[in-house]
């Protein structure tokens, strides 16, 4: 009677335990190998370059490692011991740091060259763990911890934990040995996504090994390949790239007793209750262990929370940048300013205040006023030009959105083009397979590039004509203007073909770049030049070389500066949209993409205002000095 009745204890305090799963070591370490994961890495071809370097480490590389400190909790430079073991990180230390060499936010090569020293000679390792739940009786979690010497993403960190878990309707491990899982989750950031075992997005190895997909440099888990966007804490917010090529790893099995005592005696580092990572400001900070992770005790609790898909980024957009694409770029670029405001806020402070001085000063040193739209033929100066520009664009909202519309149909023109021959589809018997694809991407490429050229061109050809209509007191609406516009159509392509070869082929090197851009300046008034002179394709690209000579960065930032009010817009209302809403990414980057096409007339009022100023200036110039405001000629047309 009290052996029965020892063992009911032993049973009960055994259920009482957090995490601790009843079942023998044996069947624990049975089921961990059973189901150990494949971790399919994004190759890196060439060191510290592009794809993921760090592999999931066995963490005893560190322990007695002379380059590894540990730190305490008072500040950065509390070095406590060199070369600490797993013995002194099982006392807790709670708040303590471990330091790898290197600054997590300058990391350059090092961690990258320290990582692959240290583990040569040792395997990649997954740690795993059986654990219970007491707030969910007979389910039972199994977990995998991926440990990477290094997280190279927005938050840049020492040290980073990341893990699996497959869930079991069983009691045990012996149980679950019986049976297979009925859900995985895979960690991303604060987060996680689910499929179930059957699931078609669910990739096994062998019937029983789930395929994982780190996204380089961040290590968030996916179960395919692609660009995920994620917009809160728990999907993180910016972009995880999972695109290869890819390299398989199998790494050994650890496996972790469910057990405290056990846990603690044969994997001291497990009663850690410090960070894996040097001491940063913030998000910088290195992660704590599995041991404080909330899943580690309330496995099934946790696994309640987690999504049941991701959002794959579109890798493409009917017309202009995608906002999605747009969110990736911004908040990388705003990690990368955070960073070295963190890292050197001084410089930082300094060297951005002196770049927004100079910019008000600029700005300040230019008129704005009086900006009559009218009077197109007149000199203007730089903030005069930009206004009147806009304060047209405003006047005749719907001529311009009018004219704007149509690069919507070629767009799509386009995309169907693109659709058809290059995503494994026949067409009036010609396959896109793998004998002439090559040709034929680049043939429907080319087509697509003239099209989207001659799109560009027309638009602002017909803005050209409407707005010398208008400023001669002539209504006029946008099938008109291009009717208009209509002669201007084989020079303005050919003019528009010849500049963006020449101008691309020249950019392809980093040391032409600079003359590329300069041609690109030159070149820039070519649609109003041939639509108002009725110019041929070379006439067109000599007299815009003509009209800007001289003046080359006023003609070049005022367009430069049209477009990018134009281009943003769109995908900034879309980033508005991806974080404040639930709209698919789709519609976001369709929305984005009309309004862009709407938008993208400012461009074309803009540059005719700049070849009506050098125009003036051109042929006028004996008469009248550069620097004399205001000045006309008379356009008849």
């Amino acid at each position: 009677m009290t052996r029965i009745a020892s063992v009911c204890l032993l049973a009960a305090a055994a259920l009482a335990a957090p995490g601790l799963a009843l079942g023998g070591l044996g069947d624990e370490r049975a089921l961990a190998d059973r189901y150990a994961p494949v971790v399919r890495l994004v190759t890196q071809k060439k060191e510290c370059g592009p794809g993921e370097p760090y592999q999931p480490m066995d963490v005893n590389a560190l322990f007695g490692e002379p380059t590894v400190a540990l730190r305490g909790p008072w500040s950065t430079n509390d070095l406590v011991k060199i070369g600490p073991t797993a013995k002194d990180l099982s006392q807790g230390l709670y708040q303590y740091h471990l330091d790898f060499p290197g600054n997590a936010l300058e990391p350059g090569c090092d961690y990258e060259r320290w990582a692959r020293r240290v583990t040569e000679g040792r395997k990649p390792t997954v740690y795993a763990h059986v654990a219970t739940d007491r707030l969910h009786p007979g389910k039972l979690a199994l977990q995998y911890w991926l440990f990477y010497a290094y997280n190279d993403w927005n938050n840049l960190h020492e040290g980073d934990w990341e893990m699996i878990q497959l869930n079991f309707d069983a009691a045990d491990a012996h149980e679950a040995l019986a049976r297979p899982p009925t859900i995985v989750g895979y960690s991303q950031h604060e987060g996680a996504e689910h499929a179930t075992w059957g699931s078609s997005k669910l990739d096994r190895v062998g019937g029983t090994h789930p395929v994982v997909y780190p996204a380089a440099g961040s290590h968030a888990n996916f179960f395919g390949e692609g660009l995920f966007l994620g917009s809160s804490a728990s999907q993180g917010v910016g972009c995880d790239d999972t695109n290869g090529p890819h390299h398989d790893v199998r790494p050994v099995v650890a496996t972790i007793p469910s057990d405290p005592a056990q846990a603690r005696e044969q994997v001291p580092w497990i009663g850690f209750e410090g960070r894996w990572g040097e001491l940063q400001p913030s998000f910088f900070n290195g992660p704590t262990g599995p041991n404080l992770k909330t899943q580690w005790t309330e496995p099934i609790q946790w696994s309640e929370g987690w999504r049941d898909r991701s959002f794959t980024v579109p890798t493409a957009s009917l017309f202009g940048t995608p906002a999605t694409d747009f969110f990736c770029r911004a908040i990388g670029g705003g990690s990368s300013a955070l960073v070295r405001l963190v890292h050197r806020p001084l410089p930082f402070t300094l060297i951005t205040g002196a770049l927004v001085l100079l910019l008000i000063f600029l700005l300040s040193r230019t008129p704005w006023r009086p900006a009559a739209p009218l009077r197109l033929a007149h000199r203007r100066a730089w903030g005069q030009t930009l206004a009147a520009a806009t304060r047209m664009y405003g006047r005749e909202l719907r001529l311009v959105l009018g004219i704007g519309v149509l690069f919507i149909p070629v767009s799509l023109l386009v995309a169907l083009l693109q659709t058809l021959f290059l995503h494994g589809t026949s067409f009036l018997g010609v396959e896109s397979g793998a004998g002439g694809k090559g040709f034929l991407a680049f043939v429907v490429i080319a087509i697509g590039t003239a099209l989207t050229l001659l799109g560009l061109g027309l638009v602002q050809a017909a803005t050209s004509r409407a707005l010398v209509e208008i400023d001669q007191g002539r209504a006029i609406g946008p099938v008109q203007a291009y009717w208009l516009a209509r002669d201007s159509i084989r020079p303005l392509l050919g003019a528009l073909v010849i500049a963006a070869l020449v101008v691309s082929l020249l950019a392809g090197s980093i040391y032409l770049l600079p003359l590329a851009v300069w041609l690109a300046g030159r070149w820039a008034l070519i649609a109003p030049g041939i639509e108002l002179e009725q110019l041929s394709a070379i006439g067109g690209l000599r007299r815009s070389a003509r009209l800007v000579r001289g003046k080359w960065f006023k003609a070049t930032s005022l367009i430069v500066v049209g477009g990018a009010l134009a281009f943003v817009i769109g995908p900034i209302v879309g980033v508005a949209l991806i974080l404040a809403t639930g709209a698919p990414f789709w519609l976001v980057n369709l929305v984005a993409g009309v309004i862009y096409a709407l938008t993208m007339p400012l461009v074309a009022i803009t540059t005719v205002y700049v070849y009506f100023d050098r125009r003036v200036a051109s042929e006028l110039g004996a008469e009248v000095g550069e620097t004399e405001l205001p000045a006309e000629i008379e356009v008849a047309l």
